[in-house]
């Protein structure tokens, strides 16, 4: 049987680039997603601006230390962020400059995951919400809460993904590198279409300006030239403007930002007055636990969510309980 193909590491670090060019080669040779890598690069610039751009090799374990403990003690990041500027730094280290160090002495920089049940709106308030909405961020928000989208995911999804006649919402390469498979409402389904009949329309202007190319994934431009300008491959949600993207020089019509989603949801969750905390991502929790509260399957769940593993599903169980751990208040005897 022959021998699965091993990813190719950089032996060395590769001379005539730099530091951080080297970085985000590593970076998506390990498939990082675009996400990371800006985020990660950030962390790596702020470590050396720290130490007064003092070069990472000439520096380790001590500099580490002192700098996560000045994003601790006087930044006052939360344990997730803490935990990702680690990772982002350890990273460097190990697959750029390809020091070793000892890493069991910053084991107590790694914090532990905390527990956290989810904010999650009933349904009469996702109706409230969502009934507070109006255009392109109505049908954005039945989209995510109809099948437990993140709101990247509802953004970056193309015409191809929306499955009418089979009801469903194909999630290309969601968090984990995955796709999956989700339900598209019924009661959204007369709205989109008429949304991507508008959408097919400026799509050809666009073209006719000589415009009309869309971003392609995993380098599936070299290999289909003409799919970018393709009706299939364009953004169910585009921008309202088109960019002129600063690596190639081609002028593209993005998806939607995802801050004006955040702030669309913001503000109809104040004009329907609810007094929780309530992001795009709440309607992700609110379609678990509402499907939990319908009788489904922790398994089903899970497969629509895209958990790798059923215990992040299994939060939901908690938020279904009545009061804590389903006990009566001793108050109400």
């Amino acid at each position: 049987m022959s021998q699965p193909i091993q990813p190719v590491e950089l032996a060395q670090p590769q001379k005539g680039k730099k530091l951080l060019d080297q970085y985000h080669d590593a970076l998506r040779l390990k498939q990082y997603s675009w996400r990371t890598e800006e985020t990660y690069t950030l962390w790596v610039r702020s470590y050396i601006l720290f130490h007064n751009k003092r070069h990472p090799k000439d520096m380790g374990v001590p500099e580490i230390r002192a700098f996560i403990t000045h994003l601790v003690a006087e930044k006052k990041v939360s344990a997730s962020t803490q935990s990702q500027a680690l990772s982002s730094i350890l990273f460097l280290y190990r697959h750029v400059l390809h020091l070793p160090l000892d890493e069991t002495s910053l084991a107590e920089f790694r914090p532990q995951k905390t527990k956290s049940i989810p904010i999650v709106l009933s349904k009469d308030e996702v109706k409230s919400v969502i009934a507070n909405m109006t255009g392109i961020y109505k049908i954005i928000a039945q989209v995510m809460y109809g099948g437990g989208l993140r709101v990247m995911e509802a953004m970056r999804l193309r015409v191809k993904d929306i499955d009418f006649a089979n009801h469903q919402v194909i999630v290309r390469d969601g968090k984990g590198g995955n796709d999956r498979s989700t339900t598209l409402p019924d009661s959204v389904v007369e709205a989109l279409q008429t949304h991507l009949r508008q959408v097919k329309i400026i799509h050809e202007k666009d073209l006719a300006k000589g415009f009309g190319s869309v971003y392609m994934p995993f380098a599936l431009e070299r290999k289909y030239p003409n799919a970018s300008k393709e009706w299939i491959w364009q953004y169910v949600f585009p921008a309202t403007t088109l960019f002129k993207e600063t690596e190639t020089g081609i002028i593209r019509r993005h998806h939607l930002h995802e801050t004006a989603v955040q702030k669309a949801v913001k503000e109809a969750a104040h004009l329907a007055k609810i007094d929780k905390h309530v992001t795009p991502h709440t309607f992700r929790h609110s379609f678990a636990t509402h499907l939990l509260q319908n009788g489904y399957d922790i398994r089903t769940i899970q497969e629509l969510l895209g958990h790798k593993d059923v215990k992040t599903t299994m939060i939901y169980t908690h938020v279904i309980q009545r009061g804590g751990l389903a006990v009566r208040s001793p108050l109400d005897n």
